[in-house]
């Protein structure tokens, strides 16, 4: 093993483990006490563990072990190891260290839910980064897209964790259970998203006008960004034209408004959000490793 691949090893081992013990905490400290099963294999494990007593860890390795042998099957060697060795070091973090040696809270649920969903975010997100899962609705996510690519995996996750949030007001037999579950899963996956997709959401800016020179020209000036021609085609009269598409971030975008309005107030812009931006300007091209 040469230096880089050494060095890419143990990053992926470091973020196993810091991911492990985040994970832990919101199943463990904040979860399990204020009965709260937040979707995924952890929340099945959580409720199993509430009627059973079985160790949560143990019980999501167990329950991840047909999904791994699926994916090794389907997938392939080496998003099955990788996932294997994320998966046991999450279950031994939570089952040997952090069940044993942490405190649980036991005070206010909605505070148990907030705090569940951001350490669980914080985890899945730490381990997401370096290209690695925690097996479980990943594994049925790829699974799915490559069975039916036709059907969308974000509604086959809602379903999942629907149904799992649907269950833990069964198993709790307290329709809280399931709300503060939702509240969780909120938290989680908003953590989740700025963890792997980055803070510096903006906003991408199409602009339709006659003036567009003029106005790259004050983007360029006034807000130090940098902008594009796209090339158009009038679909009615099939007249050319150029199209300027300007990305910046989301607090910047009244300054581009006004900028475009003051010069032409029959300009025509189309905004849509940006989850992620990257290069000169912004956050810088960072590539995350699997191995």
């Amino acid at each position: 093993m040469d230096n880089f691949k050494l060095k890419e090893f143990t990053l992926n081992i470091l973020a196993d483990i810091v991911g492990a013990f985040a994970l832990a905490i919101g199943i463990y400290c904040f979860s399990e006490k204020v009965n709260i099963a937040p979707g995924g294999v952890s929340g099945v494990s959580i409720m199993i563990k509430y009627l059973t007593g079985a160790p949560v860890g143990l019980l999501s390795a167990v329950i991840n072990i047909p999904l791994v042998i699926l994916a090794y099957r389907l997938i392939g060697k080496r998003f099955a190891l990788r996932t294997v060795r994320t998966i046991v070091i999450c279950s031994a973090v939570l089952d040997l260290i952090v069940s044993r040696y942490f405190p649980q809270y036991s005070g206010d649920r909605m505070l148990g839910a907030v705090f569940a969903g951001v350490f669980m975010g914080i985890g899945l997100g730490t381990i997401f980064l370096r290209g690695s899962t925690t097996g479980g609705t990943d594994i049925i996510s790829c699974l799915t897209e490559r069975r039916f690519p036709h059907i969308q995996i974000g509604k086959v996750l809602m379903l999942i964790d629907g149904v799992v949030l649907a269950a833990s007001v069964i198993v709790f037999r307290n329709i809280e259970s399931g709300m503060f579950g939702i509240v969780a899963l909120f938290c989680q996956t908003r953590i989740i998203d700025g963890i792997v997709y980055g803070v510096d959401k903006g906003k991408n800016i199409l602009i339709v006008s006659e003036k567009n020179k003029r106005i790259a020209e004050l983007i360029l000036e006034r807000m130090e960004r940098g902008a594009t021609f796209l090339k158009a085609e009038g679909a009615y009269f099939g007249k050319e034209t150029k199209v300027l598409m300007c990305v910046v971030r989301a607090p910047e975008y009244h300054i581009l408004r006004e900028i475009v309005y003051n010069e032409d107030p029959r300009a025509f812009i189309i905004v849509s959000d940006v989850s992620q931006i990257m290069g000169e300007g912004f956050a810088p091209v960072k590539l995350s490793k699997m191995g």
